[in-house]
């Protein structure tokens, strides 16, 4: 009888022990703002440009997905801007709507503490307007215009070679037709709007769209 009080007693107790392990009542992490994640802090990136976090809703339902290089060679896992407004932008350094880089930079300054991220994809699918290395680009556009936000590696943004993002935003709102489309994205990774190259970044329209969503 005292044997068989002594293996009750240790079976509750070494159960109580595990049933504390483990437990998935611990708060989830604080995300982190914009500005914060633009100062230069360090994410593990994601092993390429995928789809393989399409396995939560969030994810599948997101066109902020996988990883692109950056003008300085670092990777950026898109899903770090899940959350915020996104603006993306395919951009040329020789086109006449070229100077559209002062106004993104301008729109960027103005709304990134309420949660808006550009993001500018340089690429030369239209007349051969953006012939510039990426290290030529990212001194360019700091020279000319000052830009800060993110600026990702020359890519291909229509046709069969256009990259995963690009792809999925043709899908949902048309694939762009010039340099310097701009895709609103909300902070569900929604397409919300696309702008055409001759909307201004500073233009009624896109502002309109932009206040609704910010």
């Amino acid at each position: 009888m005292r044997c068989l009080l002594l293996v009750v007693v240790s079976t509750v107790v070494i159960g109580g022990a595990l049933a504390g392990c483990g437990s998935s009542d611990d708060p989830a992490p604080a995300r982190e703002p914009a500005a914060a994640r633009d100062a230069g802090v360090q994410r593990a990136p994601a092993a390429s440009d995928s789809d393989s976090d399409a396995g939560t809703r969030s994810a599948a339902d997101s066109v902020l997905r996988g990883t692109y290089t950056r003008l300085n060679g670092e990777r950026d896992d898109l899903a770090r801007y899940r959350g915020d407004v996104v603006l993306v932008v395919n951009a040329a350094t020789e086109c006449g709507y070229t100077p559209q880089f002062e106004g993104l930079e301008a729109l960027y300054r103005e709304h990134r503490g309420d949660g808006l991220v550009v993001l500018g994809f340089p690429a030369n699918d239209f007349a051969g307007q953006e012939p510039r290395s990426n290290d030529e680009i990212a001194e360019f556009c700091e020279a000319n215009y000052g830009v800060t936000f993110p600026m990702f590696a020359k890519t291909v943004v229509t046709g069969e070679g256009a990259n995963a993002l690009f792809r999925r935003l043709g899908a949902e709102a048309g694939a762009p037709e010039w340099n310097f489309n701009k895709y609103l994205v909300d902070r569900d990774g929604k397409v919300v709007a696309r702008f055409g190259a001759g909307t201004e970044p500073d233009g009624p329209e896109l502002a309109e769209r932009l206040d609704a969503v910010l």
